[in-house]
């Protein structure tokens, strides 16, 4: 799904690039992976979950 689009780089990535996170749109839905691993897991979110998914991250909810 995710094989022919482009990603994006988040622009809070931190200034040397190593943890970076990525955005891509395919139709409706919205793909996020780590940088380091493009190869790797790719989380999937229909519009409404990745509204509610990056507000989360803006609060500050999902801080450790």
């Amino acid at each position: 799904m995710f094989e022919n689009v482009e990603w994006r780089k988040s622009s809070r990535s931190n200034g040397n690039w190593q943890n970076c996170v990525e955005l891509a749109h395919a139709g409706d839905v919205a793909g996020v992976r780590d940088s380091k691993n493009p190869a790797g897991p790719v989380l999937t979110f229909g519009r409404a979950e990745l509204a509610g998914f990056l507000a989360a991250i803006k609060s500050g909810r999902l801080d450790s």
